[in-house]
């Protein structure tokens, strides 16, 4: 079993992520965060918002709508231009993207051989597929009625723009962050939750002025790579992939991907893309509103080009996952029959880790002083408290959830007042003042 599926496995078992609507067969390319990955997924939206949010002062928040007028996706081109070339098995009748079955790679013009990867079938032509998902507003399901999930939630940054602008007093350069639903009708999803239906995107769009787009997208480059180290995954497994120019989006000037090495191979994590004044054009131009910004240190108005570093939090939940788990043959307890087993360690950030602080009696016996000392730290902390099973079977159950520290209780609690803090990582074990608990995690388990 290769690492995905020992993490896909993993994950179901934990209570991470699993299928959904698995009872009636699933849907493809959509997933449920169970209890534990919903805590993950919720956590690193907090670290991101905090890092580029909370602590800058150039940065706004925005939660825009999932359902936009018709009109934003025509302006911004997803309509046009929002395509994969797609593939049918004439059999089967099942669909692929071009690339992913062959088509493209043999030369201009020279139609490879290929057959269906499910049947052997004859595949037809390419043809061009709009990757957004229809719906209607109203009772009526014509074309007047008719919109689009959105595929990114770049657009609701661009047409709030003025807004924004406006209300929270900002001069350029500044920037509007989001994190939120998108959705896209992927002919090929798979990798687990690489590449999924519905998925959520954290971006900013940061305005800049024309002629100093380069210096903010190498700043904003940066930045992105520096997150995800900080973050835990090693240096190594990133790498950086310009886009040729003519593989670039219809609104980029430049694209620069993060390219992480999953075990299915270097894909793309997150990117930066330089927007130019694409998209403040186009809805100026369609929607007959001015976009412009008036800078008054030069007493001019320009539309502002735009650096647009964004990330896919389920593409970064799963690069997190695979460097933080570690699978430890025999175990890492050598005193116990432990050492007969296969034991999983999740190296989770502490910010990341769903559960901060496991408390542990010994024995049931010191159920009662346990669950006081349980008490005080989850007013502070996310916890668990667990009396089921031995205590190295317990000290298991959280390093398998990435619990950073356990609190064990034991007979001399009941003398000296302290309890004993084991570290995740290292296993060791220190005696700390119950009074002085909070202070520990609070010293141990800030990022």
């Amino acid at each position: 079993m290769n690492t995905l599926e020992k993490i896909v496995s993993w994950a179901k078992r934990r209570g991470f992520v699993f299928p959904s609507s698995e009872i009636y067969g699933g849907l493809g390319g959509v997933y449920d965060f169970g209890p534990y990955g919903v805590e993950l997924k919720n956590n690193l939206k907090k670290f991101w918002r905090k890092k580029f949010v909370e602590e800058r002062d150039d940065i706004v928040g925005l939660e825009s709508a999932v359902l936009m007028n018709q009109m934003v996706w025509k302006a911004s081109g997803h309509e046009a231009d929002f395509k994969d070339p797609l593939v049918e098995c004439k059999k089967c009748h099942r669909r692929f993207k071009a690339e992913d079955v062959g088509f493209g790679i043999k030369g201009k013009g020279q139609k490879p051989k290929i057959k269906c990867p499910e049947c052997g079938g004859e595949l037809t032509e390419p043809r061009q597929f709009n990757l957004m998902l229809k719906t209607y507003i109203g009772p009526v399901e014509d074309s007047a009625a008719m919109t689009y999930l959105r595929p990114e939630t770049a657009q609701g940054m661009f047409v709030d723009f003025k807004q924004i602008l406006e209300t929270s007093r900002k001069k350029i350069p500044f920037g509007i962050a989001q994190v939120g639903k998108s959705f896209r009708n992927e002919i090929t999803p798979g990798n687990f939750i690489y590449r999924m239906r519905e998925f959520e995107i954290a971006e900013i769009e940061y305005f800049v002025r024309p002629g100093e787009d380069d210096k903010w997208f190498d700043h904003w480059l940066l930045e992105w790579q520096n997150f995800f180290i900080e973050l835990g995954i090693n240096k190594t497994d990133i790498k950086l992939h310009e886009h040729p120019k003519k593989n670039l989006a219809h609104y980029s000037k430049k694209t620069v991907d993060l390219l992480y090495n999953f075990p299915f191979g270097w894909q793309e994590l997150a990117g930066v893309a330089d927007r130019t004044d694409y998209d403040l054009r186009q809805h100026q131009r369609f929607s007959g509103k001015d976009l412009q910004y008036f800078d008054q240190e030069r007493n001019k108005k320009y539309t502002p080009y735009v650096i647009e570093p964004t990330l896919g939090i389920e593409r970064a939940i799963l690069a997190i996952l695979i460097s933080a788990f570690e699978e430890v043959k025999g175990g890492r307890t050598k005193t116990t029959e432990s050492v007969k087993e296969e034991e999983i360690v999740l190296h989770l950030h502490p910010a990341l880790a769903p559960v901060k602080v496991a408390v542990l009696p010994l024995v049931k016996k010191l159920s009662d002083i346990a669950k006081d000392i349980y008490q005080m730290v989850k007013k502070e902390w996310v916890a668990e408290y667990d009396e089921d099973g031995t205590i190295g079977r317990r000290y298991r159950r959280q390093d398998e959830i990435g619990t950073p520290f356990c609190i064990t209780i034991d007979f001399d609690t009941l003398k000296d007042k302290k309890v004993t803090i084991r570290d995740r990582d290292t296993m060791k074990q220190e005696r700390v003042e119950i009074v002085k608990i909070n202070q520990y995690l609070n010293t141990n388990l800030h990022p």
